[in-house]
Protein backbone atom coordinates (compact mmCIF):
# COMPACT_ATOMS: atom_id res chain seq x y z
CA UNK A 1 0.00 0.00 0.00
CA UNK A 2 1.50 3.29 -1.16
CA UNK A 3 2.26 5.45 1.94
CA UNK A 4 0.21 8.73 1.96
CA UNK A 5 1.95 11.80 4.48
CA UNK A 6 -0.55 13.03 7.01
CA UNK A 7 -1.98 16.35 6.29
CA UNK A 8 -3.05 18.68 9.26
CA UNK A 9 -4.38 22.23 9.34
CA UNK A 10 -4.20 23.78 12.79
CA UNK A 11 -1.37 24.50 15.19
CA UNK A 12 -3.49 22.41 17.84
CA UNK A 13 -3.22 19.46 15.68
CA UNK A 14 0.41 19.59 15.14
CA UNK A 15 1.50 20.29 18.35
CA UNK A 16 -0.20 17.05 19.06
CA UNK A 17 1.75 15.03 16.59
CA UNK A 18 4.95 16.48 17.52
CA UNK A 19 4.15 15.44 21.05
CA UNK A 20 4.03 11.98 20.86
CA UNK A 21 7.35 12.00 18.88
CA UNK A 22 9.04 14.17 21.09
CA UNK A 23 7.81 11.48 23.88
CA UNK A 24 9.14 8.77 21.98
CA UNK A 25 12.73 10.61 21.87
CA UNK A 26 12.40 11.81 18.20
CA UNK A 27 14.38 14.61 17.21
CA UNK A 28 11.83 16.79 15.17
CA UNK A 29 12.77 18.68 11.33
CA UNK A 30 11.14 21.30 10.03
CA UNK A 31 11.26 22.46 6.03
CA UNK A 32 8.68 25.77 5.96
CA UNK A 33 7.67 26.31 2.40
CA UNK A 34 4.92 28.17 -0.03
CA UNK A 35 4.00 24.84 -1.84
CA UNK A 36 4.15 24.76 -5.51
CA UNK A 37 6.98 22.36 -4.69
CA UNK A 38 10.25 20.92 -7.10
CA UNK A 39 13.14 19.51 -6.14
CA UNK A 40 15.10 21.92 -4.59
CA UNK A 41 12.30 22.00 -1.70
CA UNK A 42 12.87 17.93 -1.59
CA UNK A 43 15.86 18.11 -1.22
CA UNK A 44 15.54 20.15 2.12
CA UNK A 45 13.07 17.84 3.57
CA UNK A 46 16.01 14.94 2.61
CA UNK A 47 18.54 17.39 4.15
CA UNK A 48 16.32 17.71 7.50
CA UNK A 49 16.14 13.89 7.62
CA UNK A 50 19.53 13.83 8.24
CA UNK A 51 19.40 16.02 11.49
CA UNK A 52 15.87 14.37 12.59
CA UNK A 53 13.74 11.55 12.78
CA UNK A 54 10.65 13.20 12.46
CA UNK A 55 10.59 15.83 9.36
CA UNK A 56 7.15 18.02 9.34
CA UNK A 57 6.62 19.98 5.50
CA UNK A 58 4.93 23.22 6.05
CA UNK A 59 2.72 24.67 3.07
CA UNK A 60 1.93 28.34 3.54
CA UNK A 61 1.26 30.98 0.46
CA UNK A 62 2.06 33.87 3.25
CA UNK A 63 0.32 36.83 2.66
CA UNK A 64 2.31 39.23 5.06
CA UNK A 65 5.59 38.51 2.68
CA UNK A 66 3.88 40.09 -0.51
CA UNK A 67 4.05 43.99 -1.35
CA UNK A 68 0.56 45.20 -3.27
CA UNK A 69 1.06 44.30 -6.58
CA UNK A 70 2.98 41.31 -6.37
CA UNK A 71 2.26 37.70 -7.25
CA UNK A 72 0.43 36.55 -4.36
CA UNK A 73 -3.01 36.04 -5.72
CA UNK A 74 -1.24 33.86 -8.59
CA UNK A 75 1.26 31.91 -6.78
CA UNK A 76 0.63 28.50 -7.74
CA UNK A 77 -1.29 26.81 -4.81
CA UNK A 78 -0.77 22.96 -5.52
CA UNK A 79 -1.11 21.18 -2.18
CA UNK A 80 -2.45 17.36 -4.10
CA UNK A 81 0.43 17.38 -5.96
CA UNK A 82 3.19 18.73 -3.08
CA UNK A 83 1.91 16.18 -0.67
CA UNK A 84 2.50 13.29 -3.48
CA UNK A 85 6.34 14.47 -3.85
CA UNK A 86 6.64 14.71 0.27
CA UNK A 87 5.02 10.82 0.51
CA UNK A 88 7.50 9.73 -1.79
CA UNK A 89 10.37 11.19 0.05
CA UNK A 90 8.34 9.50 3.54
CA UNK A 91 7.69 13.17 5.05
CA UNK A 92 6.43 12.85 8.28
CA UNK A 93 3.53 15.70 8.02
CA UNK A 94 2.26 18.27 5.99
CA UNK A 95 1.30 21.59 8.08
CA UNK A 96 -1.05 23.32 5.54
CA UNK A 97 -2.29 25.93 7.53
CA UNK A 98 -5.51 28.45 6.21
CA UNK A 99 -4.64 32.69 6.12
CA UNK A 100 -7.27 32.48 9.23
CA UNK A 101 -4.96 29.71 11.45
CA UNK A 102 -1.82 31.82 11.02
CA UNK A 103 -3.36 35.72 11.26
CA UNK A 104 -6.54 35.23 13.27
CA UNK A 105 -8.72 38.11 13.95
CA UNK A 106 -6.90 41.00 16.27
CA UNK A 107 -3.32 39.67 15.37
CA UNK A 108 -1.15 42.64 15.22
CA UNK A 109 2.46 41.47 16.07
CA UNK A 110 5.64 41.72 13.80
CA UNK A 111 9.17 41.04 13.62
CA UNK A 112 11.70 43.99 13.81
CA UNK A 113 14.60 43.65 11.58
CA UNK A 114 18.13 45.11 11.37
CA UNK A 115 21.50 43.98 10.20
CA UNK A 116 21.40 41.48 7.32
CA UNK A 117 17.63 42.43 6.52
CA UNK A 118 18.94 46.22 5.64
CA UNK A 119 21.49 45.30 3.51
CA UNK A 120 20.18 47.02 0.51
CA UNK A 121 19.35 44.23 -1.74
CA UNK A 122 16.51 42.32 -1.45
CA UNK A 123 15.02 44.88 1.23
CA UNK A 124 15.37 47.54 -1.34
CA UNK A 125 13.06 46.62 -4.04
CA UNK A 126 10.74 44.52 -1.50
CA UNK A 127 10.86 46.46 1.50
CA UNK A 128 7.57 44.70 3.62
CA UNK A 129 9.13 41.39 2.66
CA UNK A 130 11.46 40.11 5.35
CA UNK A 131 9.27 41.70 8.16
CA UNK A 132 6.52 39.18 6.30
CA UNK A 133 9.05 36.37 6.41
CA UNK A 134 10.24 36.55 10.27
CA UNK A 135 7.00 36.85 11.57
CA UNK A 136 5.64 33.57 9.67
CA UNK A 137 9.00 32.12 10.10
CA UNK A 138 9.30 32.66 13.90
CA UNK A 139 5.35 32.24 14.59
CA UNK A 140 6.29 28.38 12.28
CA UNK A 141 9.54 27.55 15.03
CA UNK A 142 7.02 28.43 17.65
CA UNK A 143 4.81 26.54 16.32
CA UNK A 144 6.56 23.17 16.02
CA UNK A 145 9.05 23.23 18.66
CA UNK A 146 10.98 21.95 16.22
CA UNK A 147 14.85 20.70 17.29
CA UNK A 148 16.12 21.97 13.30
CA UNK A 149 15.16 23.90 10.55
CA UNK A 150 16.24 23.59 6.94
CA UNK A 151 16.39 26.14 4.51
CA UNK A 152 17.60 27.54 1.15
CA UNK A 153 20.74 28.96 -0.04
CA UNK A 154 19.37 30.24 -2.93
CA UNK A 155 17.39 32.78 -0.99
CA UNK A 156 20.45 33.76 0.81
CA UNK A 157 19.93 37.24 2.36
CA UNK A 158 16.24 35.53 3.69
CA UNK A 159 18.57 32.93 5.29
CA UNK A 160 21.18 35.19 6.79
CA UNK A 161 18.30 37.08 8.31
CA UNK A 162 16.18 34.01 9.64
CA UNK A 163 19.72 32.84 11.28
CA UNK A 164 20.02 36.23 12.81
CA UNK A 165 16.45 36.63 14.32
CA UNK A 166 16.61 33.09 15.40
CA UNK A 167 19.80 33.82 17.81
CA UNK A 168 18.87 36.93 18.82
CA UNK A 169 15.69 36.03 19.92
CA UNK A 170 16.74 32.75 21.75
CA UNK A 171 14.77 30.43 19.46
CA UNK A 172 15.75 27.14 20.54
CA UNK A 173 15.43 25.48 16.57
CA UNK A 174 18.99 24.99 15.13
CA UNK A 175 18.66 26.62 11.14
CA UNK A 176 20.28 24.97 8.78
CA UNK A 177 21.08 26.02 5.45
CA UNK A 178 20.92 23.71 2.21
CA UNK A 179 22.82 24.02 -1.31
CA UNK A 180 21.01 25.45 -4.05
CA UNK A 181 19.51 22.86 -6.63
CA UNK A 182 19.50 23.51 -10.26
CA UNK A 183 18.90 22.69 -13.47
CA UNK A 184 21.43 20.78 -15.95
CA UNK A 185 21.55 24.74 -17.34
CA UNK A 186 22.52 25.97 -14.04
CA UNK A 187 19.30 27.81 -13.56
CA UNK A 188 18.75 27.74 -9.48
CA UNK A 189 15.34 25.88 -9.18
CA UNK A 190 12.06 27.74 -8.16
CA UNK A 191 8.39 27.92 -7.86
CA UNK A 192 8.36 31.56 -10.45
CA UNK A 193 10.38 29.40 -12.99
CA UNK A 194 6.50 28.06 -14.71
CA UNK A 195 6.42 31.91 -15.13
CA UNK A 196 9.09 32.27 -17.48
CA UNK A 197 8.28 32.09 -21.55
CA UNK A 198 10.04 29.61 -24.07
CA UNK A 199 12.32 32.67 -24.80
CA UNK A 200 12.79 33.86 -21.75
CA UNK A 201 13.93 30.46 -19.71
CA UNK A 202 16.49 29.28 -22.79
CA UNK A 203 18.18 33.14 -21.41
CA UNK A 204 17.83 32.28 -17.79
CA UNK A 205 21.01 30.42 -17.40
CA UNK A 206 23.21 33.67 -18.17
CA UNK A 207 22.05 34.81 -14.75
CA UNK A 208 23.89 32.12 -12.71
CA UNK A 209 26.83 31.86 -15.76
CA UNK A 210 28.16 35.63 -14.93
CA UNK A 211 27.80 35.28 -10.98
CA UNK A 212 29.67 31.81 -11.52
CA UNK A 213 32.57 33.67 -13.56
CA UNK A 214 32.81 36.83 -11.77
CA UNK A 215 33.35 34.21 -8.52
CA UNK A 216 35.97 32.77 -10.38
CA UNK A 217 37.69 35.93 -11.33
CA UNK A 218 37.70 37.52 -7.76
CA UNK A 219 39.05 34.12 -6.11
CA UNK A 220 42.02 34.56 -8.85
CA UNK A 221 42.59 38.18 -7.58
CA UNK A 222 40.74 40.54 -9.73
CA UNK A 223 39.25 43.28 -8.60
CA UNK A 224 35.96 43.15 -7.27
CA UNK A 225 34.78 46.32 -8.61
CA UNK A 226 35.93 46.04 -12.27
CA UNK A 227 34.52 42.51 -11.97
CA UNK A 228 31.29 43.16 -10.78
CA UNK A 229 30.55 45.82 -13.57
CA UNK A 230 31.45 43.13 -16.30
CA UNK A 231 29.12 40.49 -14.62
CA UNK A 232 26.27 43.60 -14.71
CA UNK A 233 27.08 44.45 -18.08
CA UNK A 234 27.30 40.42 -19.19
CA UNK A 235 23.62 40.09 -17.31
CA UNK A 236 22.24 42.91 -19.19
CA UNK A 237 23.19 42.08 -22.73
CA UNK A 238 21.75 38.45 -21.63
CA UNK A 239 18.18 40.43 -21.77
CA UNK A 240 18.09 41.05 -18.14
CA UNK A 241 16.91 43.97 -16.19
CA UNK A 242 18.59 44.01 -12.89
CA UNK A 243 18.19 45.50 -9.80
CA UNK A 244 21.24 44.05 -8.03
CA UNK A 245 24.56 42.78 -8.78
CA UNK A 246 26.40 42.63 -5.46
CA UNK A 247 29.40 41.15 -4.00
CA UNK A 248 28.71 41.00 0.03
CA UNK A 249 30.31 39.50 2.74
CA UNK A 250 29.45 36.10 2.73
CA UNK A 251 27.94 36.66 6.81
CA UNK A 252 27.02 40.11 7.55
CA UNK A 253 26.50 41.30 3.70
CA UNK A 254 28.16 44.07 4.08
CA UNK A 255 29.91 45.74 1.43
CA UNK A 256 33.09 44.91 -0.03
CA UNK A 257 35.71 45.91 -1.36
CA UNK A 258 38.74 43.69 -1.44
CA UNK A 259 38.46 40.48 -0.92
CA UNK A 260 40.91 40.15 1.99
CA UNK A 261 37.55 41.33 3.88
CA UNK A 262 36.71 37.93 4.50
CA UNK A 263 33.79 35.39 3.03
CA UNK A 264 32.32 37.05 -0.05
CA UNK A 265 29.30 35.74 -1.43
CA UNK A 266 27.85 36.92 -4.89
CA UNK A 267 23.98 38.12 -4.98
CA UNK A 268 21.73 38.86 -8.00
CA UNK A 269 18.11 39.80 -8.72
CA UNK A 270 17.27 40.62 -12.05
CA UNK A 271 13.89 39.86 -14.49
CA UNK A 272 13.52 38.47 -17.57
CA UNK A 273 9.87 40.21 -18.55
CA UNK A 274 7.73 39.80 -15.78
CA UNK A 275 9.35 37.08 -13.87
CA UNK A 276 12.07 37.73 -10.73
CA UNK A 277 15.06 35.64 -10.34
CA UNK A 278 17.40 35.66 -7.76
CA UNK A 279 20.85 33.85 -7.25
CA UNK A 280 23.98 33.85 -5.21
CA UNK A 281 27.36 32.15 -5.78
CA UNK A 282 30.02 31.85 -3.37
CA UNK A 283 33.60 32.75 -3.88
CA UNK A 284 36.03 30.32 -2.86
CA UNK A 285 38.98 31.26 -0.67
Amino acid sequence: MSYEVPVVHTVREMRARVGAWRAGGARIGLVPTMGALHAGHISLVEAARRHAERVIATVFVNPTQFAPGEDFSRYPRTLPADCEKLAAVKADLVFAPAVEEMYPAGFCTTVSLEGPAKADLEDRFRPTHFPGVATVVAKLLNQAQADVAVFGEKDYQQLRVIETMARDLDIATRIFGAATLRDPDGLAMSSRNVYLSAEDRARAPALHRALSEAAERIAEGAAIGAVMEEARAAITAAGFAIDYVEARDARTLARVADRSEGPIRILAAARLGATRLIDNVAVDA
